[in-house]
């Protein structure tokens, strides 16, 4: 596959950087998916004022193009800190702006899971035999709505994915010196055009071999986990 255009092996890189991209992945997904469940629990469970504020706050979350805030935030912290600091935390920083930029997904999933189960006959006998409400939703409620989170979990981290990508490639992301799927792109893509293509090319069709195996993940979780597409 070549060299890159500062003379890496690219498929040493490509695998490296493949790395970096799934971790960022994973852990953003795990943070937006505490918070939406938490959220999401919450405001299903005791519905009244606190789920219309819940709702609102997420309503509010979705009017914001997330990439234009990360953007917006990457570049002050870099005019801030410089180009050099920003690079060791940039790890963090990815995973932390697109874990809080998308946990409304989780909530309003998990709360229509909630509205639906807290309805049920074994909610109402744990309500009977005195256990508090904070036992119920945890013990009893949320291993009911696991289904549609695990299916909505493999989406995200396609979607997490992606987002790292095109911070990256926009220059807000992982350095140069951390290579992504994402900055590999990038730094590759002012050689396009000179016959260096394979430095794009390759690390592109990487990242959509890696997104359409994730969401073929998700679609298989989703035939599984639903008992209504199984005839009797």
């Amino acid at each position: 596959m070549g060299t890159d255009a500062q003379g890496r092996d690219l498929l040493s890189t490509m695998i490296y950087g493949m790395r970096i991209s799934i971790t960022i992945g994973v852990f953003a997904v795990l943070l937006q998916a505490l918070l939406g469940i938490v959220i999401g629990l919450v405001a299903g469970y005791f519905g009244g004022r606190l789920d219309s504020f819940f709702m609102r706050m997420a309503d509010v979350q979705l009017s914001f193009s997330y990439l234009m805030v990360a953007i917006f935030i990457s570049a002050v912290l870099q005019a801030a800190i410089g180009v050099g600091r920003f690079g060791e935390i940039a790890v963090p920083f990815l995973i932390i702006v697109i874990g809080l930029a998308q946990w409304p997904q989780y909530a309003r999933t998990v709360r229509a899971s909630v509205l639906a189960e807290k309805k049920k006959e074994y909610v109402e006998a744990a309500r009977v035999a005195g256990f508090n409400a904070q036992r119920i939703m945890w013990r009893h409620i949320l291993p009911n709505c696991m289904s549609p989170i695990l299916v909505l979990s493999t989406i995200q981290v396609a979607n997490a994915v992606m987002s790292e990508a095109a911070l990256s490639f926009l220059g807000l992301g992982m350095p140069v010196t951390k290579p992504s799927l994402g900055s590999l792109i990038n730094s590759g893509f002012e050689y396009i055009f000179s016959g260096s293509w394979w430095i794009t090319l390759f690390p592109g069709v990487l990242l959509v071999i890696l997104v359409l195996a994730v969401n073929l993940l998700g679609d298989f979780l989703r035939d599984v986990l639903n008992p209504k597409l199984y005839k009797a």
